[in-house]
């Protein structure tokens, strides 16, 4: 954007790029589309730019309308995170959104975290009874045991079961205006779930050392670490958090509804953090294109 500001010269375009490439490298981005625009006077943004004839790319709004925006959710391992139970006499109906993948009538599942497990009964989308939904769709399933099952619960089915911790690893961005230090304790939204947790550690995106939690005091947030690493307003970084209770987790490459989530203040509700799950062994950052 601002390309009226260096006066549309092409070599500047390409200085941004280049530099852009470098970074898109070192998060392994499969690939970007650079367009040079002036938002202020609308160059290239619905129509083709007069001061920049040299580019002969698409315009931002011609880009937006045809690029792919992801993949089939129902392609995925079932993941059915419980919003409302539904009692109706002495039978409970499960509603929620199907974060991913398929469910039939006679699947077996599993609920997570408690472990326990059933076969689906029967399955309702919009009143009507079905033999099989599909994600994205919002549905209410009866299961044929009587489990306690409560909202902010996990389904699935299937031997590909989500990961279940108490230590979540993610590649974060900060978005609130006080920083998040080593000690701060925050609420974790995930799904339909909300758990407490602590930070552990903390690693900004310039690969400072860790600051470890021996190292910190435990508080509120915008408590301050002995090490002094944390994370400003629009900061990336790695962070390391304990929960208080298990989450059931998959990588945010893989699965991005199940593998996404919020750190929250739980003084005030502010949201505080987005995080995505990163469950590889390496301990890189696993960071996927955001659509």
């Amino acid at each position: 954007n601002k390309m009226d500001l260096v006066g549309y010269e092409a070599k500047e375009f390409d200085r941004i790029v280049e530099d852009f490439a470098a970074h898109a490298a070192e998060l392994d981005l499969p690939g970007f589309t650079p367009i040079p625009v002036s938002a202020l006077v609308g160059d290239n943004v619905v129509d083709r730019s007069a001061h920049m004839d040299w580019y002969e790319g698409p315009t931002l709004l011609e880009h937006l309308e045809s690029v792919r925006v992801g993949g089939d959710p129902s392609g995925q391992p079932a993941r059915f995170p419980v919003q409302y139970v539904i009692r109706h006499g002495e039978r409970r109906h499960y509603a929620g959104q199907l974060a991913s993948g398929s469910l039939r009538v006679g699947d077996r599942v599993t609920i997570h975290p408690s472990g326990g497990s059933s076969e689906i009964e029967a399955i309702d989308v919009l009143g009507e009874e079905v033999r099989e939904a599909y994600a994205p769709q919002s549905l209410a399933l009866r299961l044929a045991d009587p489990l306690d099952v409560s909202r902010g619960d996990m389904i699935t089915s299937g031997a590909d079961a989500p990961a279940l911790t108490r230590d979540v690893r993610a590649a974060v961005c900060h978005l609130a205006d006080r920083p998040l230090r080593v000690g701060d304790r925050v609420l974790v939204r995930h799904t339909t779930r909300t758990v407490k947790a602590i930070v552990k550690d903390l690693t900004d995106g310039r690969g400072s050392h860790p600051d470890r939690a021996t190292s910190g005091t435990p508080g509120a947030p915008g408590g301050q670490g002995a090490s002094g690493v944390e994370l400003s307003a629009n900061d990336l970084g790695r962070i390391t958090l304990r929960t208080a209770e298990p989450l059931a987790l998959d990588d945010y490459a893989r699965c991005r509804r199940t593998g996404a989530f919020i750190l929250v203040d739980p003084a005030d509700g502010a949201t505080l953090t987005a995080g995505m799950v990163d469950l590889t062994e390496a301990g890189s950052p696993t960071w996927a294109p955001m659509t």
